[in-house]
């Protein structure tokens, strides 16, 4: 398979360098969570490996198994933060896959029956918002 090579200026290698600032929730030694500034739904977030990898196919399969124990661990927490009724797990691999940031990373998103998802719309969520979601999402990784 040839996929294009890892581009380290990528904005999620920014914020894994402490270059861009984010609303962290979790981080081990391989894994980094945060909260997504676009939010499809309220506590939306983020799992990442701290090693560089474009996308499913070019990464270590110790650094994916341990972003899905990550990914599990922000799910449960989500369903608690946010009273979910369920939540979805999104992985895209490429552009034509869906993948806008090439950074392998998992979208957690808690869901409510009946509620669609917001729009990408391109427009930052408000800061304040975003900052007591990361400390719901906190909170409910500290009680499990």
């Amino acid at each position: 398979m040839n996929t294009p090579a890892y581009d380290s200026d990528n904005i999620f290698a920014k914020i894994l360098r402490g270059e861009i600032p984010c609303h962290k929730l979790y981080e081990d030694e391989l894994t980094f969570a945060f909260l997504d500034v676009m939010p499809k739904a309220d506590g939306h977030a983020l799992v990442l490996p701290k090693n560089p990898s474009r996308n499913i196919f070019d990464t270590a399969p110790t650094d994916l198994a341990a972003v899905v124990a990550t990914t599990q661990k922000l799910a449960m927490a989500a369903m608690i933060a946010f009273d979910a009724d369920g939540i979805t797990v999104q992985q895209n691999n490429e552009g034509a896959g869906g993948q806008e940031v090439f950074h392998l990373h998992f979208h957690v998103v808690p869901r409510h029956e009946g509620v669609a998802l917001r729009p990408q719309t391109g427009k930052m969520a408000d800061p304040e918002l975003l900052a007591g979601h990361a400390e719901q999402l906190r909170k409910a990784l500290e009680s499990l």
